[in-house]
């Protein structure tokens, strides 16, 4: 390098090399950039557990880590979303120093709080942590045990994290929101009431086929709609459901698992894109669509991805209430805008028609084959995780009756506050999974 900078006539030969150097470096990165992968999943049962979170958290950290064949001390980074239940102040530095991760030199931990859409943004954040500072192996925890809370100290402290200023939201505060939100929609597109209970409706028949899922039976459209009513357009059975549980996953850099002989002979999912957009903490006195963040999470986990809804195999899409589910499968293009309750029902006519042959349902639709929120169970910001979690066993082929045939590449997407923050990860099966 030196003697081109001494040489003026050797200018040409000096940029040739830089180009030549530059593009060896860049073909290096984007290389090391496609092949973050999720090694491990663990998560515990859920219900009404009398469990404190450090120990589901722990049960579902130590499940991850056996699942990717590691120990606590190879993990260089954790992230951690806070709880309700026993808020804590760095609640990931707590469960490092918990599990003896930390003290450690060289271990890098943080608390990811964007709400319901933590995990996934916990996903991204490990993602970034080993492609930017250095880390090899990260953990994203997450567990809580709401069940535990009394439905009046559940609802306070509910109540507050999405309340305005002056605190003039009427109780339940979220459920209200998302209501205000599910009219605006109805009276904007034409969604329908059963539309919207349509998607509960599908959430339990999904869930029905998971061993560990709280809804062990499918909901009618009459089950729904003659649930205690929340709010004009919700009723108590299109709320998610509340639990306690826990649930982690294991990212790590291929060059760390081929340095550890756990390359081959183990199915991961590889991480090839993200994207998160944010929106306001409660709903504006006049909804239109700029509050909304899914649509700008999706499209940038696309472009990153460098794949279309077409790519996509299998869906596990936020629904802690039925609008919110409907935005989604309108978001990430698997219906037109407004024709997200069209889409729902569509979905059930079809798993119908195949039960009425006898044929198999389970698997059938391919999305949130876990039973999602409204059926599966929902720890207060865990539940993404188990939309990742879900993902991962089906690009293993490792979801038992639930599997989609062929999946290849699958979308997950978290929810936080009311719409006001969305994190979408695109997972591929990489190329040297036969």
């Amino acid at each position: 390098w030196e003697k081109y900078t001494v040489r003026k006539q050797d200018s040409k030969t000096c940029l040739d090399f830089c180009l030549r150097a530059g593009n060896i470096f860049y073909k290096q990165h984007t290389h090391m950039a496609k092949t973050v992968r999720i090694v491990g999943v663990g998560l515990t049962e859920l219900g009404r557990l009398g469990r404190s979170v450090t120990s589901l958290q722990q049960e579902a950290l130590q499940t991850a880590l056996s699942d990717a064949g590691l120990g606590v001390r190879q993990l260089d980074g954790l992230v951690a979303v806070p709880a309700l239940a026993n808020p804590r102040f760095m609640e990931a530095h707590h469960l490092a120093t918990e599990v003896g991760l930390l003290p450690n030199k060289n271990r890098m931990v943080r608390t990811i709080d964007t709400g319901g859409a933590g995990p996934v943004s916990g996903l991204l954040e490990a993602v970034r942590m080993i492609r930017v500072e250095q880390c090899e192996a990260v953990a994203v925890v997450a567990a809580d045990a709401v069940s535990a809370l009394s439905t009046k100290e559940f609802l306070e402290r509910a109540d507050k994290t999405c309340q305005n200023i002056v605190g003039s939201l009427p109780s339940p505060v979220i459920p209200l929101a998302y209501d205000r939100v599910a009219q605006w929609h109805m009276r904007a597109y034409g969604v329908t009431r059963k539309q919207l209970a349509a998607v509960s409706v599908l959430m339990s028949i999904q869930a029905s086929h998971h061993p560990l899922a709280l809804t062990k039976r499918p909901h009618y459209y009459d089950d729904v709609l003659n649930s205690p009513a929340i709010g004009p357009a919700t009723s108590r059975l299109e709320c998610a459901r509340r639990a306690d549980g826990g649930a982690a996953i294991i990212v790590a850099s291929t060059s760390f698992l081929q340095r550890h002989n756990l390359l081959s002979g183990r199915a991961h999912a590889v991480v090839t894109g993200g994207g998160e957009a944010s929106g306001p903490i409660y709903p504006p006195a006049v909804i239109d669509e700029e509050m909304f963040s899914c649509e700008e999470a999706a499209r940038l986990a696309y472009a990153q991805a460098q794949v279309t809804p077409a790519d996509i195999d299998w869906w596990g899409l936020y629904d802690c209430f039925p609008i919110c589910f409907l935005r989604a499968v309108e978001a990430v293009g698997l219906a037109p805008k407004g024709q997200g309750g069209a889409w729902v029902e569509q979905q059930i006519e079809k798993i119908t028609a195949a039960a009425a042959e006898g044929a198999p349902t389970a698997g059938l639709v391919p999305v949130n084959t876990h039973g999602g929120l409204l059926a599966f169970g929902a720890p207060w910001e865990t539940p993404a995780m188990y939309n990742i979690i879900e993902a991962v066993q089906q690009l293993r082929g490792a979801a038992g009756k639930r599997q989609v045939p062929g999946v290849k590449r699958a979308l997950v997407y978290g929810n936080g506050g009311v719409f006001s923050h969305s994190s979408v990860a695109i997972l591929t099966k990489p190329a040297d999974d036969k």
